[in-house]
């Protein structure tokens, strides 16, 4: 059974590959030819992760799954959040460090 994982995060992909084994043929977004980035407009980890899911599927009819992300420190009352990427501006990128 082919199966869509909304990211292109390589090492979250061979975690659920190992742990998945034979039983799915699990595809990261490029390998199902998505390129496109998909917007996570709400405010929770588990609507963006639904948004992503349901326009994968829309675009390919092919069963999928997604998950998000974020940070959610108490010190500073649940933040970042889903802000976790841009907590340190839009500018930031890891790999920049």
């Amino acid at each position: 059974m082919k199966l869509i994982f909304a990211t292109n995060n390589a090492h979250k992909v061979e975690e659920i590959r190992h742990m998945v084994g034979q039983q799915f043929q699990l595809l990261t977004l490029q390998e199902a030819g998505i390129h496109r980035d998909i917007p996570e407009p709400f405010d929770t980890l588990e609507a963006n992760a639904s948004e992503k899911s349901r326009v994968i599927y829309q675009l390919t009819q092919t069963n999928c799954f997604s998950e998000d992300t974020g940070l959610e420190v108490e010190a500073l009352n649940g933040e970042p959040g889903v802000r976790s990427a841009r907590y340190a501006g839009e500018d930031k990128a890891f790999e920049k460090i």
